[in-house]
């Protein structure tokens, strides 16, 4: 379907926004059109979702749809940008057509995969038997703590299913990752009064019958919430253990009756799998037909399903009590229009992926490509539309949550918002080194951190302006020789053309100051990096206790090896591991969201290393407020290993390294941090 003669909109062809080339219509829903487009700048493919049907609905009901839209896509960039499992939102805008009337759109990424209920099936078709419970764990603990973060900020998904969760990667492999889709478009099409016709459900009723909780079913039973995404988990699990799902009636009066009987739980045991006791019974809990007896968020069940099998609970399972409407989640203000968005490098261009997953509109969704569903998901910012031609809805001016509460500092574009805290600076475990002790209690305000690392594209545009010193094209440091100089110099990537979405490297820490400060920015300071980085929960790597992998970080493995072979310093590199993570030097970043910190930010460890504010010197014991290192030195500190990195030592976010300021290394980077700005 991409020919302009099935191009209702005969958007093939064209470019919106000054940046999507639109390539193809792959999908039409009842109320959404789906293309393929191609974001010019970076020439990363993506998905292009516009409403259609609302123009129908009366001027109020439009706007406070869009609104929605807008508001919730805030909310699900910002999820995204801290849970690798929830599918990304990259941006919201408004296409008027020749014959003026208004779409609006969403974009998101582009994903390579198959949907779990495909998996599934592919799975019984070769005669594998159901996944283990040591198999569903590590599988389903992204996807759990991805929907522990949504709950957290007081949203749930209400049609959590097989077909809502995509598999990117092979279902047993060790590079899956189940991605989250559909945190709700649906829902709010039918909460503006635009129900499809002849679904043959309620009002109430934007969920898959198969998965639905009791109170889905009935008002009688309450409203739907986080413990509505619990029942609907648990289900999902059982399916996974057993090949069966939990529910299994053939229309919606049967499942009702299966969901709503209180002595035939679908369970894993009443479903033929054996599972200790302790399992079944948290099981029997999160399936309760009624939901006060269930955990009431998925960090609850998750928690108790992990202590079940012997495992941590998560970090932290205190949740505000949620109201679910998106402007009342605190920290998060009405209206909240979104940063210009990062693009992930991935796919190559030209290589379309096995389904496309965007955005179908309603609660009847339309069988398209490949039998694959197309479902839904709410989104993003707007773009930088004309201002005449687009909805009011969509204006760029910020709308208080009330008068009486005005909305928290914000973070400027690009960079994650670290709340104030404390936390034990430093690591005294096994191996520790002396960089990292002692260990002693640091208390921060809160503050702002780049997301990523700043790019070469970033670095560039300052030093065009005139606002930043030109990056070096050549190394530079103590006791370097000629072999170094000639084969590490190639690696500075500011000359690079196709290296413009990787780390700025080559500059010394005097460069990324003054970058940081023409911003009105600064360098974070080491206790403000370590914080960022670990949290306060004491954590080992960024993501967690588990040791670093091609999976988590750009680190030195097979890939590096072998360019150090080829290159004749091979004996100056160690290999972290013996997999191959695809960058013999520095990756785009965002390359590896399985290494995420708590926050959100990419590439903390491994890519390159990075400057900080700090002067290098020894730690005390001494509980410290807001420290900023010693007043003077000899060396700065640099934090987080590079992609040459050979020891896990060097990639543990308390390890310090330690150069001369004037130093100039293909593995030497930066990120910028910043006080946080009140909106008022």
């Amino acid at each position: 379907m991409d020919t302009l003669e099935n191009d209702p909109l005969r958007l093939v062809g064209t470019v919106l926004a000054e940046k999507y080339l639109v390539e193809a219509l792959v999908a039409e829903g009842g109320y959404s059109l789906v293309y393929r487009a191609r974001h010019q700048g970076w020439g990363q493919p993506c998905v292009l979702k516009l409403l259609k049907g609302i123009e129908s609905m009366s001027p109020g009901k439009r706007e406070a749809l869009v609104a929605s839209l807008v508001r919730e896509g805030s909310i699900l960039r910002e999820l995204s940008s801290r849970a690798a499992s929830i599918l990304q939102a990259h941006d919201l805008g408004t296409w008027v057509s020749p014959e003026g009337e208004a779409y609006p759109y969403l974009v998101l990424e582009w994903l390579e995969g198959t949907t779990l209920a495909e998996a599934v099936a592919l799975e019984q078709a070769e005669g594998r038997p159901p996944l283990a419970l040591a198999e569903l764990m590590p599988l389903f603990d992204p996807v759990a703590r991805a929907l522990a973060e949504a709950h957290r900020r007081g949203i749930a998904h209400r049609d959590l299913k097989p077909e809502n969760l995509f598999v990117c990667g092979m279902l047993r492999g060790p590079d899956c990752l189940i991605k989250v889709l559909d945190f709700g478009v649906a829902k709010l099409l039918l909460d503006a009064g635009a129900q499809p016709k002849n679904t043959g459900l309620s009002s109430q009723a934007s969920f898959t019958p198969w998965y639905g909780a009791p109170e889905q079913f009935s008002n009688n039973h309450g409203s739907t919430g986080p413990w509505t995404d619990v029942f609907a988990l648990a289900l999902i699990l059982v399916e996974m253990l057993t090949f069966q799902r939990g529910l299994s009636g053939d229309d919606v009066l049967a499942l009702a009756v299966e969901a709503l009987h209180p002595s035939q739980r679908p369970s894993p045991r009443n479903k033929g799998a054996v599972v200790p006791d302790e399992v079944e019974a948290v099981f029997l809990r999160a399936l309760s037909v009624r939901s006060a007896e269930r955990p009431q968020n998925i960090g609850e069940f998750w928690s108790e399903l992990r202590r079940a099998v012997g495992m941590e609970p998560l970090e932290s399972t205190t949740f505000p009590s949620a109201s679910l409407g998106a402007g009342s989640l605190p920290g998060v203000p009405r209206g909240s229009i979104l940063h210009e968005p990062t693009l992930r490098e991935g796919t190559a261009p030209g290589a379309p992926p096995r389904w496309l997953w965007g955005v179908i509109g309603g609660a009847s969704l339309v069988l398209v490509a490949g039998g694959a569903l197309l479902l839904g998901m709410k989104l993003s910012r707007p773009a930088s539309t004309p201002a005449a031609s687009a909805p009011p809805a969509l204006s760029s001016a910020p709308v208080r949550a009330s008068a009486s509460a005005p909305p928290p500092p914000a973070c400027p574009a690009g960079m994650a918002r670290i709340p104030g805290g404390e936390f034990f600076m430093g690591y005294e475990g096994e191996g520790a080194l002396d960089q990292e002790k002692p260990v002693h209690s640091v208390k921060l305000d809160g503050f702002c951190i780049d997301i990523t690392e700043v790019t070469v594209e970033q670095y560039r545009s300052c030093s065009e302006q005139g606002r930043c010193k030109r990056a070096l094209t050549e190394v530079r440091w103590p006791q370097m020789n000629p072999l170094q100089k000639r084969v590490y110099s190639p690696l500075c990537n500011i000359d690079d053309a196709g290296r413009d979405r990787h780390p700025i490297n080559c500059v010394t820490w005097e460069m990324a100051d003054e970058y940081c400060r023409a911003q009105g920015w600064r360098l974070p300071t080491s206790a403000e990096w370590e914080f960022a980085v670990r949290g306060p929960d004491g954590r080992t790597y960024p993501w967690g206790d588990e040791p670093p992998d091609a999976n988590h970080l750009n680190a030195c493995g097979k890939e590096c090896i072998d360019w150090g072979r080829k290159n004749g310093v091979a004996a100056e590199l160690f290999a972290m591991h013996s997999e191959d993570d695809s960058f013999p030097t520095t990756a785009p970043v965002g390359s590896f969201p399985r290494g995420r910190s708590r926050y959100g930010l990419d590439d903390v460890i491994g890519n390159v290393m990075e400057w900080v504010q700090d002067w290098n010197g020894p730690y005390s014991k001494d509980p410290k407020v807001n420290p900023g290192g010693p007043a003077q030195g000899t060396e700065r500190v640099i934090r987080g290993g590079a992609w040459n990195a050979g020891h896990m030592v060097w990639v543990r976010p308390s390890f310090r390294f330690q150069f001369p300021p004037d130093v100039s290394s293909h593995g030497i980077g930066f990120r910028c941090a910043a006080s946080l700005v009140s909106q008022r």
